[in-house]
């Protein structure tokens, strides 16, 4: 949902890809046989609480605690972002993808 956010926001590209566009990257990127889709699971509140009781966790912050929060829920402990919010989440390990 991020990247939809993100790909099709005229703010941030001058020409963004359409709702349809972005949405067909997602599916490409689903139908790889080692990617998988996250949703909250039973406890995802607990999770989320746990996520965020360190900081106040507003705005646009929001999407971004509710993210590390899936990932937490999932195991998941590396999330390739350039996004530096994501450090506010001390169990995440943090590494951008445009580094060698």
């Amino acid at each position: 949902m991020s990247y939809l956010r993100i790909a099709t926001h005229p703010g941030i590209f001058s020409a963004p890809l359409t709702p349809a566009q972005a949405l067909g990257n997602v599916d490409g990127l689903v139908a790889l046989g080692n990617v998988r889709l996250l949703a909250e699971e039973a406890g995802f509140l607990d999770v989320y609480r746990e996520v965020t009781g360190g900081f106040p966790v507003r705005g646009n912050l929001v999407p971004d605690a509710h993210l590390a929060a899936l990932l937490k829920q999932h195991g998941v402990r590396v999330l390739y972002t350039r996004d530096t919010d994501f450090r506010k989440f001390s169990f995440l390990q943090i590494r951008d993808p445009f580094s060698p």
